[in-house]
């Protein structure tokens, strides 16, 4: 009895696997969504349906350029400008084409940016989409020079144009090129200016360095979606610079309202009837 009790168990057989699938087994891919701003998941279709707006924390995740248009713009009223523009390379930046190439491949976008014209509730207007999808939508040649086609189209036939911004900053692998875009933008949107056309900004999460410091900040009306964080340098950075502590929601839409940096703020939801009555106002 001792000897079975102690005897090697190497030759038992192992037990018998269930055939049964665990529920995760059933579960389709991308059922659920993980919001970035409170971590909770979220499912799928409600994602979709609250336009990716987290219904627990009111977090605005971020969307592509194509999604924005569908949700803003009256149904098949939108025509997309094809420029055409050549990649730059200024500094033959190391695998910089090659990571160009791998961006297009992945978004179906030329860079960070979809210019066009369509109608808001019947107004007709232009507008330039930034997609963060692409590179952070940083602004190299490409993003700014289709930005200054498109406000200068705008000019030329007197329509109002909107922008909506979101960017990692200026192209480091593009140098001095892409900080020339700053300039080059904001000389467009001034001739656009001097001929009493409305011009919206559009202010997404996130909108940062040069882009902030350029064209974004100089809307006759500047919208922010909630929460979006607005700003130029990092806060770290600047904590470091000025040997100060700043407040916990410095560079949120909220804080930058509160300092007379924005004009309205909005949810998602209510972002199209907010241009409405802006453009209606403007344009009439």
């Amino acid at each position: 009895m001792l000897k079975d009790m102690f005897q090697n168990k190497k030759n038992e057989k192992p037990p018998v696997k269930s055939t049964v699938a665990s529920p995760s087994a059933n579960i389709p891919d991308k059922m659920w969504v993980a919001c970035p701003g409170c971590g909770r998941m979220i499912y799928d279709k409600l994602y979709t349906q609250n336009l990716k707006v987290c219904p627990m924390c009111g977090y605005h995740i971020p969307m592509s350029a194509n999604e924005r248009i569908d949700m803003v713009f009256d149904k098949n009223s939108f025509e997309r400008f094809e420029y055409q523009i050549p990649t730059s390379d200024p500094l033959q930046f190391p695998q910089y084409k090659e990571k160009l190439q791998s961006y297009k491949t992945k978004s179906k976008l030329d860079d960070a940016v979809i210019c066009g014209v369509g109608s808001i509730c019947g107004i007709k207007t232009a507008v330039c989409v930034m997609d963060n999808s692409f590179m952070m939508a940083s602004m190299g040649y490409i993003v700014g020079e289709s930005i200054t086609r498109t406000v200068e189209y705008a000019t030329e036939n007197k329509l109002p144009i909107i922008i909506f911004a979101t960017s990692g900053g200026a192209r480091m692998q593009e140098g001095i090129v892409s900080l020339m875009q700053m300039a080059k933008v904001s000389g467009a949107i001034k001739k656009h200016s001097d001929k009493g056309l409305l011009y919206i900004t559009v202010i997404t999460h996130p909108t940062t360095g040069g882009v902030t410091a350029s064209f974004a900040s100089l809307g006759d009306v500047i919208i922010a979606e909630a929460g979006a964080l607005l700003g130029f340098a990092g806060q770290r950075v600047i904590e470091q610079t000025i040997n100060q502590k700043l407040p916990k929601n410095f560079q949120s839409a909220e804080f930058a309202l509160q300092h007379g940096f924005v004009d309205i703020i909005t949810q998602r939801k209510k972002l199209n009837d907010v241009l409405w009555k802006v453009l209606s106002i403007h344009c009439s």
